[in-house]
């Protein structure tokens, strides 16, 4: 009795070894990031704005990128993500591209310590791939310029929003980041235009 056993045991070591081993499956990582490469505008305010805080509607808060396959039916794709959450990325192209626009004397990010009188927040309701009839990057995009006033609630500057749907060569994860990324630039584009208006007419700081 007491062979047999170990002669099982011996036997389920043998199989248990030479089992293949498959190595982990690490996902791509991808990153959305438009960059501006035209002059800076020239309406130019001396004040400093602060990109506060952008949020990002479920389902498409997360690293993994989201595929709409039908009306009701949204997919994530595990093995294809983002570098970062999509709302830190989004902020720190939003940044980037306004400081770069020059339309305010500074744009700082949220961490900055640095309080401005002039804050822009942004909501990100769609940001996915639509394969229902053909593929597209869909990117929409709202924007909220406030002002401080004396530690009151925020006043509305002025509120805007921009959607993009850009066809895609294919459908690959790759042409789907491009695809996010010239809808963004785009939006920027759109919107940098906006905001310098805003910038011509903006209500003073108190006590100035």
């Amino acid at each position: 009795m007491m062979k047999r056993i170990l002669f099982t045991l011996a036997l389920m070591g043998l199989v248990s070894c030479s089992l293949p081993t498959r190595a982990p499956v690490t996902p791509s990582s991808w990153m959305v990031a438009p960059e501006r490469t035209g002059e800076p505008l020239k309406t130019r305010s001396d004040l400093w704005l602060k990109v506060g805080s952008v949020s990002v509607a479920p389902p498409f808060d997360g690293r993994s990128l989201v595929y709409r396959i039908s009306d009701q039916r949204y997919e994530k794709d595990f093995y294809n993500v983002y570098t970062t959450i999509p709302a830190e990325m989004i902020a720190d192209s939003e940044r980037q591209w306004l400081n770069k626009a020059n339309i305010f004397s500074a744009t700082v990010g949220q961490s900055n310590s640095f309080f401005p009188y002039y804050t822009l927040q942004a909501t990100v309701n769609e940001f996915y791939g639509d394969y229902r009839v053909r593929p597209e990057a869909v990117v929409s995009v709202e924007f909220f310029l406030t002002a401080q006033s004396g530690g009151s609630p925020k006043p509305m500057i002025g509120a805007n929003r921009y959607t993009k749907r850009i066809p895609l060569k294919d459908n690959s994860p790759e042409a789907l980041v491009l695809g996010q990324q010239q809808a963004l630039a785009e939006i920027f584009t759109l919107y940098e235009e906006q905001l310098s208006k805003y910038a011509a007419n903006l209500p003073k700081p108190l006590g100035q």
